[in-house]
This record gives structure tokens, C-alpha cells and sequence, in this order.
């Protein structure tokens, strides 16, 4: 999985548009191997993330969870520990 991708699901505040483009943006980038499209793909390229985006939408909005909402703020502080423990403090 690319590590840049977030998990979106089952956070307060809920994930919002912007979010999920980003994430959408990073899975097209990674699965083209483009991280800026030529002029030629640039249509085809914006086309797939919006795809992705509208899809992922939709699969957020209609999961269902008896766990409570993660933190952001703890969640990225987590990761941040995990990152500093396996590359080391800089």
C-alpha cells in the first residue's frame, strides 16, 4: 500500500472532500507511475482521480461501524512515534 494514502474511515471529524481527492490523487499517481501527467494523459490522468474520488466516496459514506471515531490528532501522533522508531529520530 502506498504510505502516503491515510486510512479515512471512522474518524471525528469524518473525512471530507478534500481528503479523499488527496488520497484519490495518490492512488492514480501511484498505479500510473505519473506524478504529473503528461499533456497528452492530463484529461485521462484528472478523469481517473475524480472517478476514484466519487467512488470512494460513496464507500465511506455507506460503512457501517460499532467502534468509536479515532482522534486525528492521536492517530497522527501515533504514526509519527511508528515512523520515529523505524527510521529514527531526526
Amino acid at each position: 500500500m502506498c504510505r502516503n494514502i491515510k486510512t479515512l474511515f471512522n474518524f471525528n471529524p469524518p473525512v471530507n472532500a478534500d481528503e479523499i481527492r488527496a488520497a484519490s490523487l495518490q492512488f492514480v499517481r501511484k498505479i500510473t507511475g505519473f506524478n504529473k501527467p503528461s499533456k497528452a494523459n492530463e484529461a485521462s490522468f484528472l478523469a481517473a482521480v475524480d472517478e476514484v474520488a466519487a467512488i470512494s466516496a460513496r464507500l465511506l459514506h455507506s460503512l457501517e461501524t460499532n467502534a468509536p471515531p479515532k482522534n486525528r490528532e492521536e492517530e497522527a501522533a501515533k504514526a509519527k512515534a511508528r515512523a520515529a522508531e523505524r527510521f529514527g529520530a531526526a
